[in-house]
C-alpha cells in the first residue's frame, strides 16, 4: 500500500469568494468524485481547509502499489477543467479511526 496527502491548489487565492457558476458546477463534480473514491476506499478523508491566506483542499489517500496518485487526481473534474491542480506528498504510513468518537 501507498499513502499520500494530496493538496488541491485552486486557480487563485480568492477562489472560494470569486467562484463562477461554471466553477461551482465543477466543484460539485469534484465533491462527487472525491466521495466516490472515499466509498471505494481509496480516500480515507477529504475536506476544505479555510486558510486565511487562501483556502485549499486536502485528501488522504490509501492506494495499492500498482496505482499512480497523479493519474488518479488527474481525473478530478475540477482539474480536468483547468480550475486548479494537486500537489502529492507521500506518507510513510497512515492510521485512522474506523468509527467516529462518541458524541
Amino acid at each position: 500500500m501507498k499513502f499520500y496527502l494530496c493538496k488541491y491548489i485552486p486557480p487563485r487565492a480568492d477562489f472560494l469568494a470569486t467562484t463562477t457558476a461554471e466553477e461551482m458546477k465543477w466543484m460539485k463534480q469534484h465533491g462527487d468524485f472525491l466521495n466516490n473514491l472515499l466509498d471505494k476506499g481509496l480516500i480515507v478523508a477529504h475536506g476544505p481547509v479555510m486558510d486565511p491566506s487562501g483556502g485549499y483542499g486536502v485528501s488522504l489517500y490509501q492506494i495499492s502499489d500498482d496505482q499512480d496518485i497523479a493519474t488518479i487526481t488527474s481525473e478530478d473534474p475540477i482539474v480536468k477543467n483547468g480550475a486548479g491542480s494537486y500537489e502529492h506528498y507521500p506518507m510513510l504510513h497512515l492510521k485512522s479511526r474506523v468509527t467516529p468518537p462518541p458524541s
